[in-house]
């Protein structure tokens, strides 16, 4: 799944590792439940506009995170009266982001250990 990349120097597409726009929105959705416009907004504004997750990918991760239970999604008006669907997170929701962001950390510190390894006497 793609999502845009913003860099000072140009706007390029990533691919994040699979799992990863879901676990982002459901850290968005433990805070607060929003219509997926609003999610992705979110993610834009807490990435410090690094990630931009379009349409094409956030929508058909908002509806397998549905049909896998973790978020429930209701028809709800806006503060501009219009009707959206909104998506807030469940239980079984909480527990797989507790197990995502686990996994993530474990991960990470792996990633880094490699590219911090250095043989002595080399860059």
């Amino acid at each position: 799944m793609s999502i845009t990349y913003n860099t000072e120097e140009s706007m390029a597409k990533s691919e994040l590792l699979p799992g990863t726009l879901d676990m982002l929105i459901l850290k968005v959705l433990s805070q607060e439940s929003l219509h997926g416009w609003g999610v992705s907004e979110r993610i834009q504004q807490l990435s410090g506009d690094v990630f931009e997750a379009n349409q094409g990918s956030l929508y058909p991760a908002l509806q397998r995170l549905k049909r896998k239970g973790f978020v429930t999604a209701e028809w709800q008006r806006t503060e501009a009266n219009r009707r959206a669907r909104y998506y807030e997170i469940t239980a079984p929701g909480r527990t797989a982001l507790a197990e995502e962001r686990a996994t993530w950390r474990r991960s990470s510190e792996a990633v880094n250990q490699i590219l911090e390894w250095a043989v002595p006497g080399t860059a």
